[in-house]
């Protein structure tokens, strides 16, 4: 046999068991959990289900809690109430929510509200009517 063919075969027999740990590498990475949205740091994970999303809860303060939620139900509202992380009220216009992460927002009595967004966008719908899209993050914020 010649020299440049074991030289060849032993350089592919290397490559080959180098492209292979590499694989186990990144698929070993593959099957950890969904990782929180980029920015979004200190999530506490609720729920079951196939369906993962964020929300961020800011209150009159602007301390900031995260949530990674997990559910099989199609509304990000009625993903939340199950979960009792949000309670309000049925009102003509939908559910008016008076109360995230058990901090209450009263319009009646403090001129405050939670606002509700989708991204860094305020939410031209309720959450109770907004359809859970993966991975996105939704956001509670008590505003006047």
């Amino acid at each position: 046999m010649r020299k440049t063919s074991i030289i060849t075969r032993l350089f592919a027999c290397i490559l080959c068991v180098m492209l292979t740990a590499a694989m186990a590498v990144t698929l070993n990475g593959c099957a950890e959990k969904d990782p929180p949205a980029p920015g979004i740091e200190a999530v506490t994970e609720i729920g079951e289900g196939q369906t993962q999303f964020i929300v961020t809860v800011t209150d009159g303060d602007g301390n900031t809690s995260n949530f990674s939620v997990r559910t099989d139900k199609k509304t990000v509202g009625e993903a939340l109430m199950e979960l009792g992380l949000i309670e309000g009220d049925e009102g003509p216009y939908g559910l008016y929510i008076k109360k995230v992460n058990g901090i209450t927002a009263d319009y009646d009595t403090t001129k405050t509200y939670w606002a509700f967004y989708i991204g860094n966008d305020y939410a031209l719908t309720g959450a109770d009517m907004t359809d859970i899209v993966p991975g996105t993050v939704y956001g509670f914020k008590i505003e006047k």
